[in-house]
Parts: structure tokens; C-alpha cells; sequence
């Protein structure tokens, strides 16, 4: 009796052990599958090429360092077809969890109430220090004492300039500080045959209204008035700066600009003049250092005018934001994808491959990071221009005084319309379109 009931306990206690072992088992794989739940979220970006090969890139590592999250890319053909469908996403009720946009449309969409407001992500995020951005970038999106967009990565027109070609003509670097001393340069640098046809233009400005629009804040010109009532872009800085252009372009020919064509064509056949020695240098973009040759040329921050100080040619920036109304969940990992996105250590990395500026001030205080911009001064010229940047203007009625500028200055860059007479025109309608969108 005493091994029976001996044996039966046994059987009992196996029973026992095999049931609480399968009961942890259940629990222990049901806790698993809530840890390993994953959290997807859409980035709409519109950047190809190179670019969206390093986008590519880090949504790879992001996803890589954060198992329960999966970030999809969603590339489009540029940033306006990226804008678009993000609209379409909203009005469907169904918008990418993150975006990356230009400024106008991130600062419009903030006011409109369409993007999930940052500020308490950031407070309970103890390693994103928010007053590490770029406040120039990072303040524009502040709607109100609330964040509202995250930068990623940053862009300032600067001046490249073929060094060999300056040091053959006896050519100051220094006159590139001032556009007083610019026009001098420039003219010095002209070539002309015999009959009067430029075979080498002194310098070549990039098409459209951008260069000219810094050129002009970087005398203390403004767009509209203090109070935003008032459209100032017939103002006799207006006028005076861009006729310059004009007088330059058309009557002294001492620059020249490439205009039309399809997509860039325009932008890559003016760095293709440069490299081919038929222009002495020419405006562009930060992230052009990729495409040029180093080892002839060189780079300079834009200049500013001898009785107003150092250039304030526009900053700018594109930003990450966040749909309103997502997920807790959803919204917590676009944060996170667009923070990863933007850290030190991604931004110094973008900088470095793309040419595009970093927007964390720590960025710099990278081994790597450093010895690259002690090692390549270009680079450090674009950082160097931010410290004195104008911020870029928002257009308050949606994009009708952008285009009226824009307008203006195909009529003075390409037609060769006086500025006054362009301006004027441009004005009229600019005013006409403010005041419709003050009075509505």
C-alpha cells in the first residue's frame, strides 16, 4: 500500500509539473508575441539618386536597431509629389506616420492643425536634447510655444569659385566678401574675343529668384511689412538689388545663367561651365560639393554688401513631421525613426556623404565629423554662412507671392525687364492675393 500510494504521488506530481510547465510555456510565448508585436509606420520622402540611396540606408539601420518597429520607405519623384501625397493621405483619413517636407508646407500644415504637436515627446526623451538643433532650422516649425517638425537635414546657397582660374588673373579671393566687390572680380575675370562674345563669364548666378532674394535680405530688405499687411517687394532695395542682376547679366555681360530645360538641366549644365573653365565660378547649393572637383575649386560664403555686413542669405531645411491623430504607439515610433534620423551621429554622416548641412550643433564635436571638415574647408563654408542666416519666407497666402517673384525674375534674368517694371507688376498682384487672404 505505502508503494502504491507512493507510486500514485509520483504520477500526480509529474502531472503537476508537466501542467505548470506547459501553463509557463503559454505565458512565456503570449509575452513574447505582445514584445514582439511590431509597430509599422510609412516615411513618404521624394528624393532619388544618391540621396534616396542614404534615406535607403537608414531606414535600414534604424529598422536593424529597432526590432519591434518597421519603418517603410515610400519614395517619390520630389518634394512636391511627396507633398500631394501626403495630402491625399489626410483627406483619406489614412496619412503616412511620417513626411518629409520644405518648410512652407511643414509651417502651413503646423497652423492648420494636421501634424502631431512634439513637445511632450521631447520631454520625455532624455537623448534628444532639443536645444542641440540648429535653432535656425528648429524655430521656424514652432507654432505657439509647440514644436511641430523635426529638421533632418539642412541646405544654404554658397559661392564656388575656380581657384587656379582666380590666382591666374591675379584675383583676390577677398572680393568674393562683398557684391561690390564681386562686380569688380567678375568683370576682371570676363573673357571676350575680338568681336565682343564672352568666351568666359566672370560668374554665373543659378536661375530664378533665390540668389537675388538674398542678395536683397542681405541688405535688410524684407518681403512684407512688420505687421504682414503690406507687400514690400517693389521697395527701392527691391528694385535697385535686382537690377543689378539685369546690368550684369545683359548690359556688361560679365555673368551668365543657364535657364529652362528639363528638371536640373539647368542647375548641372552651370556646374559643367564652371568645371570646363567657361565660367570662373557660380551660386549653388551646398549639397553640390559631391558633384565638383576640389582640387580646382573652392568655396565661399555669399557675400554681403559693404555698408550692411556679412551675407544673410536664406537657410533652409527639410523636415520630418507627424501626422495628428495617429496611434499612441504609431506616433511614439515616428518619433523615434525621425530623432534617429536626425541624431549626431546620422546627421554628421549626411553631411559627409551628401554635402547637405548637419542640423546638430554636437555633430561637429565628432572625432569624425571634425577631422572631415579640417580635412575639407569646403564643407565647414556652408556651417559658417548659417551663423549670420536669414530664415526662409513664408509664404502667408499659399504660394501666390512666391510665384509673383518667381515671375519677375524669369522677366529680369532671362528677358532682361527692368527690375522696377517687374517688380511693380509683381507687387500688384502680390498685394492683391495678401489682401484676399487677410480679408477671408
Amino acid at each position: 500500500m505505502k508503494i502504491g500510494k507512493f507510486k500514485n504521488s509520483g504520477l500526480i506530481v509529474k502531472i503537476g509539473l508537466v501542467f505548470i510547465l506547459s501553463l509557463f510555456m503559454v505565458v512565456s510565448f503570449s509575452f513574447q508575441n505582445i514584445n514582439a508585436q511590431e509597430v509599422e509606420i510609412d516615411f513618404y520622402y521624394g528624393l532619388g539618386g544618391f540621396l534616396g540611396e542614404m534615406v535607403e540606408q537608414f531606414i535600414s539601420d534604424f529598422n536593424a536597431e529597432h526590432p519591434n518597429i518597421v519603418v517603410r520607405g515610400v519614395t517619390f519623384g520630389d518634394y512636391s509629389e511627396t507633398l500631394q501625397a501626403f495630402q491625399a493621405g489626410v483627406a483619406a483619413g489614412d496619412p503616412p506616420a511620417a513626411t518629409m517636407l520644405e518648410p512652407s508646407p511643414s509651417v502651413e500644415f503646423a497652423s492648420r492643425g494636421l501634424l502631431a504637436p512634439l513637445n511632450d515627446h521631447f520631454s520625455n526623451d532624455p537623448d534628444t536634447d532639443p536645444d542641440d538643433y540648429t535653432q535656425a532650422f528648429f524655430n521656424l516649425t514652432n507654432i505657439d510655444g509647440n514644436q511641430y517638425a523635426i529638421p533632418l537635414f539642412g541646405t544654404t546657397q554658397i559661392l564656388y569659385y575656380r581657384h587656379d582660374i582666380f590666382e591666374e588673373e591675379g584675383v583676390s579671393p577677398d572680393k568674393l566678401n562683398t557684391w561690390e566687390g564681386m562686380e569688380e572680380a567678375a568683370a576682371q575675370l570676363t573673357v571676350k574675343d575680338e568681336d565682343g562674345k564672352v568666351e568666359r563669364y566672370g560668374w554665373m548666378p543659378m536661375w530664378g529668384r533665390f540668389n537675388m532674394m538674398d542678395a536683397v535680405f542681405s541688405r535688410g530688405g524684407q518681403v512684407l511689412s512688420d505687421d504682414g499687411t503690406e507687400v514690400l517687394i517693389d521697395s527701392e532695395v527691391w528694385v535697385d538689388t535686382w537690377d543689378k542682376f539685369r546690368v550684369w547679366i545683359h548690359e556688361d555681360e560679365i555673368m551668365g545663367i543657364h535657364h529652362s530645360g528639363v528638371g536640373w538641366e539647368y542647375w548641372y549644365n552651370t556646374i559643367d561651365d564652371v568645371l570646363e573653365g567657361n565660367a570662373a565660378g557660380y551660386t549653388g547649393s551646398s549639397g553640390d560639393q559631391g558633384d565638383l572637383n576640389f582640387d580646382i575649386v573652392s568655396a565661399h560664403v555669399q557675400p554681403g554688401w559693404e555698408d550692411h555686413g556679412p551675407t544673410k542669405a536664406v537657410g533652409e531645411a527639410r523636415y520630418g513631421v507627424i501626422a495628428q491623430g495617429l496611434s499612441e504607439e504609431k506616433e511614439e515610433a515616428a518619433y523615434k525613426f525621425l530623432t534617429y534620423f536626425s541624431s549626431p551621429e546620422k546627421s554628421a554622416k549626411w553631411q559627409m556623404e551628401t554635402g547637405y548641412l548637419s542640423v546638430r550643433e554636437s555633430a561637429r564635436e565628432m572625432e569624425e565629423f571634425s577631422k572631415f571638415l579640417e580635412n575639407n574647408p569646403h564643407a565647414m563654408v556652408p556651417l559658417k554662412q548659417l551663423e549670420t542666416a536669414s530664415q526662409i519666407f513664408i509664404d502667408p497666402t499659399g504660394g501666390d507671392i512666391l510665384q509673383a517673384l518667381d515671375d519677375a525674375a524669369d522677366q529680369v534674368q532671362i528677358e532682361g525687364v527692368s527690375a522696377e517694371k517687374a517688380l511693380q507688376q509683381a507687387a500688384d498682384r502680390a498685394q492683391r492675393a495678401l489682401d484676399n487672404e487677410l480679408n477671408n
